[in-house]
């Protein structure tokens, strides 16, 4: 496979004179996942960017651009499990009860780990795990609509119909790089076929798309009767065939197209393809998680990021409460609660939270007055999200809706700020310019600022 400034394993040479002049390290064949973060973290603490600006000229940092946001030079987060919980979760029966207000309803609120921290009952487990986390309850969007929220969350911008925008897994591959080379860099696990993936960046950072994750990683196995001599030679065959082709159209996507069948059989060779392979796990682990495909796929998250897959997001439909919210919302937090509690011991126990960020979101939150139809309206004007492990500070609260949870009161905090603080966690350059296609200008997360006291 041919590589390029691009390529998850490219070392530029001026990068590599930098390397040796900075420290002499030996790298052995184990240590080479670690080499590209040993460059970043090199550059973070050394000159305070990201990547050496000349080793991708088509880059740009923000300088001048009058954003200047913070950098975080010594990240504690290395990788992310995203948790999304599509279709817009009640933050008033979650995250952010009001017993007693008539908004409220029958809901009661309850004492958790953290002093002074209450959530809804619907959250026993994780009320256990509250010294661990961090309750955003200043959330708020511009959209009450569902396909609109849900890409403002994943993306930061607004949706256009010219241009469709990377999701965050694919900016921290692109902005950060793979640590595994073998593995995805990012996994969307239960996604919808309406994600954004990596938008207008390279096919090299698409995350993949799981569906059921206790199937494995399906179409990876050679088939029955056919033989590695047989497969190589059929390899090879497609290969002198598309030559010319590729000769002639030397462009990104043909490479793309190329070198995503070169990843494919790669992968397919590799020990560690067993990372989606949940029966690995011990049955009694498994099912603290919940034998529901939300619970197993975060136990697969889990799973992923020990292998240094970077970003792992899985999806939690079924949030959309119209009708009857105090029925379909214990049902939906009885799976969550099981699944993100299980997540934070299983982290904790494992070493890896404080590497480990977890982020737990949503498109906006639900009406605080309550329908004909004992349900919750849509409601983008104040939600609550939750952010855990990877360097933030567990047992607090940030922002405060009124009493009867229909504004945001204090510390208010919009998508693109939530996006900056994932960012900021991990180390990556808020400001370093991507150009789309069209050579139009983005940054991560917009015009975003990380919550920087939460970490």
């Amino acid at each position: 496979m041919g590589l390029d400034e691009h390529s998850p394993i490219f070392i530029h040479p001026i990068r590599e004179i930098y390397t040796e002049s900075v420290m002499s390290i030996e790298f052995t064949t184990s240590g080479e996942l670690e080499r590209r973060r040993f460059m970043s973290l090199a550059a973070k603490g050394f000159l305070g960017v990201s990547i050496l600006p000349w080793a991708i000229p088509e880059r740009v940092h923000g300088a001048g651009l009058g954003l200047n946001r913070p950098l975080n030079h010594a990240p504690k987060a290395k990788n992310v499990i995203y948790l999304y919980m599509s279709g817009g979760m009640s933050h008033i029966d979650t995250f952010d009860p009001k017993p007693g207000a008539e908004t409220g309803g029958p809901t009661q609120a309850i004492k958790t780990s953290a002093e002074g921290v209450r959530i809804a009952e619907n959250l026993p487990l994780l009320a256990n795990h509250a010294n661990k986390v961090a309750v955003l309850r200043g959330m708020t969007s511009t959209t009450g609509a569902h396909q609109q929220g849900n890409y403002l969350m994943h993306t930061s911008y607004a949706q256009r119909a010219t241009i469709v925008h990377p999701s965050m897994g694919a900016w921290m591959t692109k902005l950060d790089g793979k640590f595994n080379p073998t593995l995805p860099g990012a996994v969307v696990v239960n996604g919808g076929s309406r994600h954004p993936l990596a938008g207008f960046l390279p096919s090299t950072h698409q995350p993949l798309a799981v569906g059921n994750p206790n199937e494995g990683l399906r179409n990876c196995r050679m088939l029955k009767g056919f033989s590695e001599e047989g497969f190589e030679k059929s390899l090879n065959l497609s290969k002198k065939l598309d030559r010319n082709f590729v000769e002639k159209y030397d462009l990104n996507k043909v490479r793309a197209y190329s070198n995503m069948y070169d990843d494919a059989a790669r992968l397919m060779k590799s020990k560690d393809l067993k990372a989606f392979d949940l029966s690995e796990e011990p049955e009694e682990l498994r099912k603290s998680y919940g034998d529901d495909n939300f619970g197993q796929g975060v136990l697969l998250a889990r799973r992923l990021v020990e292998r240094q897959v970077r970003f792992v997001e899985v999806q939690l439909g079924g949030w959309d409460t119209h009708q009857n919210n105090f029925t379909r919302v214990p049902e939906r937090t009885a799976i969550l609660d099981q699944a993100l509690s299980a997540l934070l011991s299983d982290l904790s126990k494992r070493g890896m939270l404080e590497e480990t960020l977890v982020v737990l979101a949503t498109e906006f939150g639900r009406t605080p007055n309550i329908n004909v139809n004992e349900g919750r309206d849509h409601y983008p004007k104040a939600f609550s999200c939750m952010l855990a492990g990877g360097g933030i500070k567990g047992g607090q609260v940030w922002g405060k809706t009124d009493k009867e949870g229909r504004e945001v009161v204090d510390q208010r905090i919009e998508i693109p700020d939530l996006n900056a603080t994932i960012a900021y966690c991990l180390g990556l350059p808020l400001d370093e310019i991507i150009y789309s296609p069209t050579r139009r200008p983005f940054t991560l997360s917009d015009k975003g600022n990380p919550l920087t006291q939460l970490t």
